[in-house]
């Protein structure tokens, strides 16, 4: 497969010159030899072949570009040829003889001949749709006649740029043509026309896309094959700058924002802790921030405690301290005052992980805690929490907290982030240190100074060691002594989880001090950037490789004022050091028993390694020219001012290291003799052609001129400054290479992108074609990427990380490629915006890559000096300006020119002195290989000659020290500054006094200034006459200079304050040019204007700069004097350039005004309001008295004004309230700019559509909700069918409800499950007892609501489950769509729930039908404003600001500014409007288009506030909690609910409801707050909230009191309002001009074309059924917004849930209040008494636990005197949380067994809320305390077996905790008895005591053995019985085995009275049983004994009388 190109001649050329040609294809770009001295004609006669590897696409391009050659400078273009292949493609050879076309895409002389030939691997060739190929031009000419450029020739080829790989060598001249001046051409791609005919070219410079109407004409022209969801649009430049050749863009946002501090609040709320390993423990967690530590309360003896406590820790720093501290959790065994306690296990996950977490938080989550001593051991146990962090402006969603009652998955919900794996093993970490060089000379002490300067020895003043911190740890090298090139070669060895929660290490240089140590330099290294975490994927790596540390300035004094930077805050400002470093880690296999099993850092020697396994030292050089340095600041004083720039230490001058060879210390080694070699060789060998190649390192110091007020600027003329510099580093560009291609991709999409989203926001046509030409340039640049990277030479010193990075990212590249691929074709009008948020991932993704981690080649930094002072600096990245003979590889500003801005250093660039440029430099920077020097000039502007040094004089490649430019072009600039808005506040009236000053060169002119406005109109030419520019021509015209605007509010004293600054690129025309269309006059354009980082407005203005030609300004365009006589000699902006007006009314609705605060002290009385648009404007009626009564007695008026067409230009209307004082005073209120009124505009309906679009649209929407058939009737009625709705059933169920379908489709729990239940029920016999039905007496409010969280629950769930499902099937699309190669990806994960639930339609279950349902209503999980667009349906409300915005942006919010609220409306339209809406019935002409709107009369609203609880609130107190009580404020009234304080509380229940009577419009605000009280001193705000009640009144959703779901005359879902359903509809039809509604037969009633039926009757108390209309009416209310015209969405019965903010924490919740508001308007009837929300009393309970028996307890003592196992058995028991109240049986003594006799009776009463399955329980906290607090905890029941010691403490043996919700039913007899009914829970069946009432069986004690496995102890046999305090009191019983009904003694064994209680029994015992044979055995032996010692004893006197014969 091949593509073969002949290029046989180029003819018609001009004049005698050098020719060569350049034949670019897929990237890959072909020279022909240079023809030389040609004339006419150029006969190249040369054969291309380019290899193809994949089919070539019709739509690819050949691209022939022909060049003048020259040896010194860059080539001159003459022309291009551009060729779809699409013909040959099909044919397989084409010839073509054809014209080029410049780069103004207009077509030359020149023409070219060429042949074509391709092989396609199959020999197959593609279709060919259109045949106009190779036909006459003449052909089009009659498509339209109307361009008056149509000319003989045609276009050669659209730009398809996206379908050519990025890659600049083929497009430079294409980008050149195509972008001009911020417009550029949408070419419309796929057209299948080959070469679009003069008509397009002519439209080229208009704003941006070929109308749709083009594309559409052409689609027909060509017998409308044209599929439009197939169009893709080449690149259009991001809309204010054309790219080019020869200058990058400059970066807008100026400000440093590393390092600034700002406000985080770390939120941790504990709340249980389970299987912890240990017996019988206290446990309490530490919960540790950074150095901030909080302590839980102590639990006793439990090992699953449970706490629910919630600490908050605020912090203040900036986002790097933040994201690194480490939070660690970590459970502590019996801590007290004394003693520290023992660590069961801990935690550490550090903020940033939290804080890259969806919504910044893990919610429920379960934490592993593992024990950091001991590494063998396994987990130690789970603490569940919840983790937030909250920076200012994030807003967290909480989910609904409701009762947890769902048993947790602890493994499906671990706090772990995605993808990391459960089973996280132990780690060590090794981090080797080698050494480091080029520290700064610097020592802090004074003594060395004097020590110096007394004995004079010069000895390296530094002791460097290194310190690395991680995850918490710190470890340090050794300190090497006096060196500046220490050599340490240890390694520091972390030992950590892995993967490890913490994602960053800090390597530190530091300098050991005997009075403080300080910070060298410092470097972060990225866990994830340095390891792979895929399949694929690879563990953290790095190095043997430099780092660079970057830092404070190498000035040194005694005190650094940037030390920060030392430390790694901020942006460091300056070299500091190299380091040399590795990283490994190795996973350890714990099992191996010769590990050491400690977690503390270590540090050991390591082995150092050779100095070439780096890279090959190369000599590299810098080249810099000074094009440019102007606004300079002022404040800098006028003393000479030269540049310093240095790379590494090279080229700084204090300690710059000059010489080519390097000082190296004397290590012996071939190492650095062999470098040394090489260093000598290389510039010997270059010698003769140097000379002595000194650097030059800084600009000669120049005296600055004035610019203006405020700025200098260098006479940087014809002589242009230059410096070089040489400098030595390890060759590791590969590194760079492939992180600039990446960049390149990436801002090649972003640009798209941001293409995208502008057109998007300014309504043009087709933003998706848009999206599908960056997806194709993504696609092609991925694979370009691939081929490029993959030929990476295998070269030595590649690390291990080098490799993995690569294999990864062309992994990652080629996916994405194949992704955007497939999403190309997935892009259509409606999936656009899905779409893009894909793609901006693809952008993130791509920037995370690009990042190299393992540095090379230092940063570039720039200094401006004055008077030898540092001032400001710019920092370059090395990669960015790095030299590659492969254009992709090329930095991104190598060989360009390119605008700098500096800044101040450090600290000093905060705030308001970082905005002013410190100085605006033009710089030209080449960085390569010393050896590829040869072309570094060439980017440069052409026609300069070069001065040298006096050695390098005739030497062709020494670089010249100043450049002499003998080529200047004059031309005049105008700037048509037309209008600016939303600008800067800058007074203290909260408006500004704007002019904008405009620099160009060394030029600066300024506007007018216009007083008093944020929206100025300055309407203004500026004309800068004379601007002299160096350079060629054709340069100027592709590449101008940047203008620079800034915007600056006029002080009547002191200077202006700088307000904002942006950039802009003027339309060239040069003098050959004519001034016409399509590019002159230039469009008005927006720019964005920045104020540091912030946006700041925006600027509507045009820019062109004309040439001045030899026939000086005569040939301009004229420029038309003033127009108008009094401005004076200021020019207005020319006609074609100003928009085109016209006429247009304003309406505007003045309602009130609202919360005006004083005026210098001064109350407000008598206000006015006072509109201006566009210069025209009208006043409201002046209110007379603001305090009696503060709305307008005139409501509507109006004014017309000119406004331009394109309503993007619209100008903003500004209003602004004055107060009118005595003496015909005025006073500035305030002021408020609506800077857009596109949603003020009325647009007429459209007659053609009229009500059926609508009704088709809503229709799907509620069938699915009414679930009935609909059918339609022929009179155009719709039939609701409305079925009492189905409910969400609260199982596993998903409903899914279809909307054609006539059943009700219920998805319910799949069969097995079922199958399973049944079991469950047999299994455990006839007793389990179906769930009572809820009495409707029980029923309260609190069970709608409870049912109401839980069906909120259930829909999130299943929100998300479809989110999953739907997100699940994008993804498979794209795998499938890119053939399979994603598959390795395992993103098939099946949602949660199997699929089986899904397919298995299962009918509705009959034993769920008896249950009834609880009537619900609606929680909304924010406030009710925001789910209906803050009530603004009608009447809107807009803030009046006064005072400038503060210059930080940290602390002065908007909030502060607010001075009061103007409540009003604006509609704009274009005269004349359409009769028709003149001619409806009832219009009133006064009220314009206001029609039906309610008086503005004062009214008496009741407003009744039900208040339900709040939750997460912040502790105020020091003990970490919060003692709340509710304060309302409305008005005059002010309620504080101060007595009924929640003690010590963070989620409290209020359950209260105020009411207040209003007035409305004076009380309309209404403010709940939540305090804290104290007991001494005042009580302190914890949060409030503000409620606009008018705007809720007023509005048409119906805010007042919300309808209900049902209606019901009695119980506790009876209907609030005083209206019936029946009332209120009959109000809403009259209103709103509705028919109906018209009540009918059989449950129907018609409202306009809709028709509704539903039940009729209703139930009263005594259950008598009435006929009623009212749920009919109801059920219209509920679908009300679907009623045609009238209709819209009423406000449900609800609670809504309000965050609750503080004033003095502006931004950050602290807590949430669920509330809801009543209103009736008192001239109504009055509604019935308020509901009761009061919270529900706790139930008291008795629960009665007899302990009957133990069976199988082990025997922990050994008997005195038998060594006997034994054991003194008692159980202990208490209900969870009152172990102060624990209860002992008495002790079964020396049971040998394990088996005890009790029969003893515990008795526990308690409180018990069965809504929340809590028991609530009230305790004084501590001795101090004033009062008790509640705990809610739930219900468990703990039962302990122990053993009785008399002298030491009793031995606990096991346990057993019972939840009485759901714990196992018990063993009939003690051998069924098994350690499954712990551990396997899940398949047992579970019973609930507050069911069954009654339960007796056996259940088992278990302990956790040496190992931590779970061991059964025991067993225990007891009865429960459940009594309410009623039955209790009824049937009492005894403690122990007293009366009443006592229990019989138990019958124990004798044994178990112990000896010294009744020693006879004992002995009696001992004798008579157990040891009766071994005693008679005794007795025997000791008579036997008894019998020899006798016979031994007279043996011998026996003996002698024998012998003696006595």
């Amino acid at each position: 497969m091949a593509l073969l190109l002949h290029l046989r001649t180029v003819s018609g050329l001009r004049g005698k010159a050098d020719r060569i040609a350049k034949a670019a294809f897929r990237g890959l770009s072909f020279y022909t030899r240079v023809l030389e001295n040609c004339e006419d004609e150029a006969k190249f006669d040369e054969t291309f072949r380019w290899p193809v590897a994949s089919n070539i696409d019709g739509n690819e391009i050949l691209e022939i570009q022909v060049f003048n050659y020259s040896k010194v400078f860059t080539n001159r273009l003459i022309g291009t040829f551009r060729m779809v292949l699409q013909k040959v493609v099909e044919e397989g050879q084409v010839e073509v003889t054809d014209t080029l076309i410049d780069d103004n895409n207009s077509a030359i002389q020149t023409s070219i001949s060429i042949e074509i030939r391709y092989q396609a691997l199959d020999g197959t060739v593609g279709t060919w749709n259109d045949k106009e190929f190779l036909e006459t031009p003449s052909v089009h000419s009659d498509g339209d006649g109307r361009y008056p450029l149509e000319t003989d020739s045609l276009l050669s080829g659209h730009q398809q740029g996206s379908d050519i790989s990025p890659g600049k060598s083929n497009q430079q001249s294409t980008e050149r043509s195509f972008r001009r001046a911020g417009k550029g051409v949408f070419s419309a791609m796929k057209l299948g026309k080959a070469r679009p005919s003069k008509d397009d070219h002519r439209r080229q410079d208009e704003p941006a896309v070929l109308e749709a109407e083009d594309l559409d004409r052409k689609a027909l022209r060509q017998g409308g094959g044209l599929e439009p969801d197939t169009i893709s649009l080449a690149s259009v430049t991001a809309v204010t700058t054309n790219v080019s050749n020869k200058r990058s863009k400059p970066d807008i946002k100026m400000e440093p924002s590393a390092g600034r501090p700002m406000d985080y609040q770390v939120s941790i709320t504990i709340i249980e802790a389970r299987q912890l390993v240990g017996l019988n423990m206290d446990p309490v967690v530490c919960v540790e921030v950074g150095e901030e530590k909080k302590y839980t309360s102590m639990k006793e003896s439990t090992n699953c405690p449970y706490y629910n406590e919630y600490f908050v820790f605020d912090f203040h720093v900036s986002p790097d301290v933040m994201f690194d501290k480490i939070i660690k959790l970590s459970v502590i065994h019996s801590k007290n005052l004394l003693r520290s306690g023992t660590l069961v296990g801990s935690f550490k996950m550090d903020v940033g992980t939290v804080y890259t977490q969806p919504e910044h938080q893990f919610y429920h989550k379960w934490a592993i805690l593992s024990d950091p001593e001991d590494l063998t051991a396994g987990l130690k146990g789970y603490l569940k929490c919840d983790i937030a962090v909250v920076g200012k402006g994030d807003n967290i969603k909480t989910p609904h907290k409701a009762n947890e009652t769902d048993e947790d998955d602890i493994e499906g919900n671990l706090l772990l982030p995605d993808g990391v794996p459960p089973e996280r093993q132990w780690a060590r970490f090794y981090i080797k240190i080698y050494r480091a060089e080029g520290l700064p000379r610097m020592n802090t002490s004074i003594m060395a100074n004097v020590k110096k300067a007394l004995i004079g020895e010069n000895k390296d003043l530094v002791d460097p060691y290194v310190q690395v911190v991680f995850a918490g740890q710190k470890g340090k090298t050794s300190v090497q002594k006096s060196s500046y090139e220490p050599l340490w070669n240890e390694q520091i060895v972390f030992t950590e989880m892995f993967p490890p929660l913490c994602k960053r290490i800090k390597i530190q240089i530091r300098d050991s001090d005997k009075v403080n140590d300080v910070a060298i330099g410092t470097h972060f290294i990225d866990l994830r950037k340095i390891s792979n975490e895929g399949d694929k994927g690879f563990l953290p790596t790095f190095g043997p490789a430099w780092v660079n540390m970057y830092g404070s300035t190498r000035n040194y004094t005694l005190m650094d004022e940037h030390q920060e930077l030392n430390e790694g805050l901020g942006e460091g400002v300056s070299f500091r050091a190299r380091l040399l470093m590795s990283l490994a880690v190795e996973i350890l296999d714990t099992s191996n028993p010769e590990i050491n099993s400690s977690t503390e850092v270590q540090v050991e020697q390591a082995t150092s390694i050779a100095d070439n396994c780096t890279g090959k030292m190369e000599e590299f050089f810098l080249f810099g020219a000074f094009l440019e340095a102007t606004m300079i600041d002022r404040k800098i004083g006028d003393k000479p001012i030269n540049f310093e720039v240095t790379i590494g230490n090279y080229g700084n001058q204090i300690d710059g290291m000059t010489k080519p060879i390097r000082r190296r210390k004397k290590e012996g080694g071939d190492g650095d003799e062999e470098e040394s070699e090489l260093l000598h060789n290389s510039s010997e060998d270059e010698g003769d052609e140097d000379g002595e190649l000194v650097s030059v390192s800084s600009s000669p110091p120049m005296k600055p001129l004035v610019t203006d007020r405020n700025y200098f600027h260098l006479p940087y003329f014809e002589k242009k400054p230059c410096i070089y510099i040489k400098s030595w580093w390890q060759d590791q560009r590969r590194r760079l290479y492939n992180a600039n291609i990446m960049d390149k991709i990436a801002d090649k999409l972003e640009e798209g992108l941001n293409d995208v989203q502008e057109m998007i926001k300014t309504e043009k046509p087709h933003p998706e074609r848009r999206l599908r030409g960056v997806l194709e340039e993504l696609s092609s640049g991925c694979l370009r990427f691939v081929t490029l990277a993959d030929k990476d030479q295998h070269h030595s010193s590649r690390t291990r990380l080098d490799r993995e990075r690569l294999k990864s990212c062309m992994r990652e590249l080629e996916n994405m490629g194949q992704q955007a691929a497939t999403l190309r074709s997935q892009v259509k009008k409606n999936t656009m915006k899905d779409k893009l948020k894909l793609v901006q991932n693809f952008l993130q993704k791509l920037r995370f890559l690009a990042d190299e981690p393992q540095h090379t080649i230092p940063d570039i930094f720039i200094w401006m000096m004055s008077n030898n002072k540092r001032i400001a600096y710019a920092r370059i990245p090395s990669k960015d300006i790095l030299y590659s003979i492969v254009d992709e590889e090329m930095g991104k500003d190598c060989a360009k020119v390119k605008t700098i801005f500096l800044k101040l250093p450090g600290k000093r660039g905060f705030g308001p002195a970082g905005w002013t440029v410190q100085a605006k430099m033009e710089m030209y920077l080449w960085l390569g290989l010393n050896k590829q020097r040869k072309d570094f000039l060439g980017g440069l502007p052409c026609g300069f000659e070069e001065k040298k040094t006096a050695r390098g004089q005739n030497l062709p490649s020494f670089p010249p020290i100043s450049l002499l430019y003998t080529k200047k072009q004059v031309f005049q600039l105008r700037a048509h500054m037309y209008q600016a808005r939303s600008l800067f506040a800058a007074d203290s009236s909260g408006l500004s006094d704007p002019f904008a000053r405009v620099f160009f060169i060394s030029q600066s002119q300024c506007t007018e200034v216009l007083n008093e406005t944020l929206c100025p109109t300055w309407d203004q030419l500026l004309v800068f006459d004379n601007v002299e520019l160096y350079g060629e021509a054709h340069e100027m015209r592709d590449d101008p200079p940047i203008i620079v605007i800034e915007i600056y509010d006029q002080d009547t004293v002191g200077k202006a304050d700088f307000m904002g600054r942006t950039f802009a690129k003027p339309v060239v025309k040069m003098s050959d040019e004519q001034y016409c269309p399509p590019r002159f006059p230039p469009q008005l354009e927006y720019y964005q204007i920045y104020r540091g980082n912030s946006t700041a407005g925006d600027l509507l203005a045009a820019f062109e700069l004309l040439q001045i030609g030899p026939g000086g300004k005569s040939d301009l365009p004229p420029i038309d004097g003033p127009m108008d006589i009094d401005r004076g000699p200021i020019l207005p902006v020319p006609l074609g350039i100003r928009p085109v007006l016209s006429k247009y009314r304003v309406e505007i609705l003045f309602w009130g005004l609202r919360d005006l605060k004083r005026v210098n002290l001064a109350q407000v009385d008598r206000p006015r309001v006072d509109i201006e648009c566009a210069g025209r404007g009208v006043q409201s009626a002046l209110i007379q008295n603001y305090k009696k009564n503060p709305n307008f007695s005139t409501l509507v008026k109006w004014f017309e004004v000119d406004l331009p067409e394109n309503e993007l230009l619209h100008p903003p209307l500004n209003i602004r309230v004055v107060d009118c004082r005595a003496f015909g005073r005025y006073t500035l209120v305030g002021s408020h700019a609506v800077s857009s009124l596109r949603k003020f505009i009325y647009r007429p309906p459209d007659k053609k559509a009229q009500h059926w679009n609508m009704t088709a649209k809503h229709l799907n929407g509620y069938l699915a909700m009414a679930n009935g058939a609909h059918r339609s009737r022929l009179t155009g009625e719709i039939v609701v069918n409305m079925e009492p709705e189905v409910p969400i059933k609260k199982m596993e169920t998903m409903v899914k409800l279809e909307a054609n379908s006539d059943a009700v489709v219920k998805v319910d729990v799949s069969e097995e499950e079922k199958e399973k239940k049944k079991k469950k029920k047999k299994g455990g016999g006839g007793e389990e007892v179906e769930e009572e039905e809820p009495d409707e007496s029980m029923l309260d409010w609190w069970s709608k609501y409870f049912a109401s969280i839980e069906t909120m629950k259930e829909q999130l769930r299943q929100q998300e489950a479809a989110a999953a499902e739907a997100e699940e099937k994008e993804e498979m699309e794209i795998a499938e769509g890119s053939k399979g190669l994603v598959r390795n990806k395992e993103k098939s994960k099946i949602p949660k729930d199997d699929k089986k639930k899904k397919q298995q339609p299962a009918p509705e279950l009959p034993e769920k039908k008896n249950k009834q349902k609880i009537e619900e209503l609606k929680v909304f999980n924010k406030e009710l404003e925001t789910e209906f667009d803050n009530f603004e349906d009608w009447l809107h409300t807009f803030n009046l600001l006064r005072g400038k915005i503060g210059d930080n942006d940290d602390n002065a919010t908007e909030e502060e500014r607010i001075v009061g609220r103007f409540k009003g409306s604006i509609c704009v339209y274009k005269v004349p409007l359409p009769d028709d809406i003149a001619k409806e019935a009832g219009y009133e002409p006064s009220f314009g288009m206001f029609q039906g709107i309610p008086t503005n009369d004062p009214i008496n609203v009741l407003v009744r506030v039900y208040i339900v609880r709040a939750t997460d609130l912040h502790p105020a107190d020091i003990n970490g909690k919060a003692d709340p009580y509710i304060a309302i404020k409305l008005g005059k009234t002010d309620i504080k609910d101060k007595e009924n304080y929640i003690s010590k509380q963070l989620n409290p229940v209020f359950g209260k409801s105020f009411d207040i009577e209003a007035t409305f419009p004076m009380e309309s605000m209404l403010t709940v707050a939540v305090y804290d009280w104290d007991l001494v001193g005042t009580d302190d705000l914890i949060g409030e909230t503000k409620i606009d009640l008018e705007n809720r009144y007023y509005s048409k959703h119906r805010a007042t009191c919300g309808v209900s779901q049902t209606y019901s005359i009695h119980g506790y879902n009876t209907w609030r309002d005083p209206m019936k359903p029946s009332q209120i509809l009959s109000k809403l039809c009259k209103e709103g001009k509705v028919d109906g509604p018209h009540f009918g037969p059989g449950g129907r009633v018609k409202v306009a074309n809709r028709v509704f039926t539903g039940p009729t009757e209703i139930e009263d108390e005594n259950g008598q059924k009435k006929q009623t209309d009212e749920h009919l009416a109801l059920a219209v209310l509920r679908h009300w917004e679907d009623i045609p015209r009238a209709g819209c969405k009423l406000v449900p019965e609800h609670v809504e849930t309000r965050p609750l903010l503080n004033p003095d924490k502006p931004g950050i919740e602290q807590g949430r209040l669920e509330m809801w508001v009543d209103m009736f308007p008192m001239d109504m009837p009055a509604p019935g008494p308020a509901i009761d929300i009061s919270p529900r009393k706790p139930k008291k309970y008795e629960l009665r636990v007899i302990v009957w028996n133990t069976d199988e307890v082990i025997l922990e003592d050994d008997d005195y005197f038998t060594g006997e196992k034994s054991s003194d058995i008692f159980v202990r028991g208490w209900l969870k949380g009152q172990q102060e109240d624990k209860q002992d049986t008495d002790v079964h003594y020396h049971s040998l067994t394990g088996e005890g006799n009790f029969n003893w009776r515990y008795i526990f009463p308690f409180d018990y809320l069965m809504a929340e399955e809590k028991i609530v329980i009230s305790k004084k906290e501590s001795m101090f305390s004033w009062d008790e607090t509640e705990y809610k905890i739930p219900a468990r029941l703990t039962l302990q077996v122990w053993d009785a010691d008399h002298f030491s403490a009793d031995d606990f043996l096991g346990a057993i905790e019972l939840d009485l919700n759901r714990f196992p039913r018990g063993a009939k007899t003690s051998k069924q008895c098994s350690l499954e009914m712990v551990t396997n829970e899940a398949d047992l069946p579970m019973i609930s005591i507050f069911k069954q009432k009654r339960v007796k069986g056996w259940w088992p004690f278990v302990a956790r053995d040496e190992n931590d496995e779970l061991e059964i102890t025991g067993k225990v046999e007891a009865e429960l019985h459940l009594l309410t305090a009623e039955e209790a009191e009824k049937s009492p019983a005894g403690l122990a085995r007293n009366e009443p009904d006592p229990l019989e003694k138990p019958n124990r064994p004798d044994t178990s009275f112990i000896w010294f209680l009744n020693p006879l029994k004992s002995i009696k015992y001992l004798i008579c049983t157990r040891y009766k044979w071994l005693i008679i055995k005794i007795v025997l032996a000791l008579l036997l004994l008894f019998m020899v010692a006798l016979f031994l004893y007279s043996m011998p006197g026996y003996m002698v009388k024998k012998l003696l014969g006595a």
